[in-house]
């Protein structure tokens, strides 16, 4: 008989389980009272943010994963905090490089799931008060964030690898107890101690995640829970009770759907899940700017600036929101390939700005051409993929369009018939990674309902 160990236990878990927790990244409903939709107003109508994954999983320069994945002890890692000592670190210079890229909001990993807390705790140990910086590197962010007038949010894990409570509540549940006291006791901090927060991000919370993302021991082995079966054991986050006490401390805070408390807005990870569109639930799709791990990692290389320009349209378009994520370096600076990327994407926006912000998606829905966006009686086609004739025919707009331009470029002649609208793109206009077409409506677009085009 094959023995197999703890760790390779734990590991098996993991690849198991790979697929299911991107299968899991929503589960909380979304809220439902009286202030919700003029709570995340502003939000909706920014449109584009920035992520910044940084911790002392910074210093191996491995990812964000880097404990778990290699399975560093506990107190090995934990040494990490000695060397944490960002003498670059610069808040104003981060809120600076977001401004520049024309974001609107920011979201810092406060903490993530290796526990490492980047401000002060005094029950916790593990944090950057107590490291070799001695510093709360979340007040200074909060500050600097909001004198550049960019909405501030933070990210938090209530899961920490620190806690065999959290793979197995039911065996361990006094360590589950003491990580829920941790988590209540962190989220009180965070709303209490900084001000006015405009965001909470969660990641790694819920009870679908605990025995991490849905793990199962059955009498042939480790598996992933089905999609479709909840959680059973005795241990609760009591997110409803945390997520409460954390509204009734920031009124207008909002929440993404990762905990089982209701939400202010949908998630969606990665690039591959830009998805169907959807203007009935508020959504943010994050993504990382480089290619692997959303923490820092020596010489990553950065995605094109058409695949992350198409990505904030193809949100958008589909409406919903981006989160662009940045990995500084140990030394608390965004890496220099990072920030001219983000600053390409902002001179892309302070050209194209008007198509994307405070815009909704539709009227048509998204297809080969690409997207469209509107807001009033301006109607934006992304033509990402321009037909070969140049002339794009879509299918008729119930509204009569006045006039129709290359967004800050020349006219462009347009023939509106009851069965189409057809667009003729000047050759000299077109652009390679998104020719944006405005059109201007006798009336404004207001209904939600959008129009299918059909496949070519």
């Amino acid at each position: 008989m094959k023995v197999i160990s703890v760790r390779s236990r734990l590991m098996l878990v993991f690849v198991l389980l790979g697929s299911a927790l991107s299968l899991r990244a929503q589960w909380a409903p979304l809220i439902n009272d009286s202030n919700a939709a003029q709570r995340i107003a502003w939000w909706r109508e920014a449109r584009f943010g920035m992520f910044l994954h940084w911790g002392v999983y910074s210093i191996p320069g491995r990812g964000e994963w880097v404990q778990w994945q290699e399975q560093i002890p506990v107190e090995e890692y934990a040494k990490l905090a000695d060397q944490f000592h960002p003498d670059h670190f610069d808040a104003d210079a981060w809120a600076g490089i977001a401004k520049a890229g024309g974001m609107r909001y920011m979201v810092l990993t406060a903490r993530h799931h290796d526990g490492f807390a980047l401000f002060d705790d005094p029950g916790s140990n593990f944090t950057a008060m107590k490291s070799a910086a001695h510093h709360d590197f979340v007040a200074d962010y909060v500050k600097a964030v909001r004198k550049a007038g960019l909405g501030v949010g933070l990210y938090y894990s209530p899961l920490d690898w620190r806690f065999s409570g959290f793979f197995f509540p039911g065996i361990y549940q006094q360590s589950a107890i003491e990580l829920r006291a941790q988590y209540q006791r962190q989220m009180d901090e965070l709303g209490s101690h900084y001000g006015k927060l405009d965001i909470l991000w969660f990641d790694g919370g819920g009870n679908e995640w605990l025995g991490f993302g849905g793990a199962e021991f059955t009498g042939s082995g480790w598996r992933a829970r089905p999609k479709d079966k909840h959680y059973t054991g005795s241990f609760d986050w009591h997110d409803a009770k945390t997520v409460d006490h954390l509204r009734k401390l920031q009124p207008e805070l909002i929440l993404n759907d990762r905990t089982n408390a209701p939400a202010d807005y949908r998630s969606r990870e990665g690039d591959a899940a830009l998805g169907e569109f959807d203007n009935q639930h508020p959504w943010e799709l994050c993504t990382t700017i480089t290619e692997g791990a959303w923490g820092y990692q020596p010489n990553a290389k950065v995605k094109p600036l058409a695949q992350l320009l198409q990505l904030l349209v193809g949100a958008a378009g589909r409406d919903g929101n981006m989160l662009l994520n940045v990995g500084p370096r140990p030394d608390g600076q965004i890496d220099p390939a990072q920030a001219d990327r983000v600053r390409e994407i902002g001179k892309w926006l302070s050209v194209n700005g008007e198509s994307i912000y405070g815009t909704r998606g539709g009227p048509w829905l998204p297809g080969s051409y690409g997207v469209s966006t509107h807001n009033g009686k301006a109607v934006y086609v992304h033509v990402l993929h321009p037909p070969q004739n140049l002339s794009l025919v879509l299918p008729a707009l119930p509204i009569r369009v006045v006039k129709a331009t290359v967004l800050r470029g020349g006219d462009l002649t347009f023939q509106q018939t009851a069965e189409n609208l057809t667009l003729n793109l000047p050759p000299a206009s077109v652009d390679a990674i998104d020719t944006v077409v405005k059109l201007e409506l006798a009336a404004p677009w207001t209904t939600s309902d959008v129009i299918p085009v059909p496949a070519k």
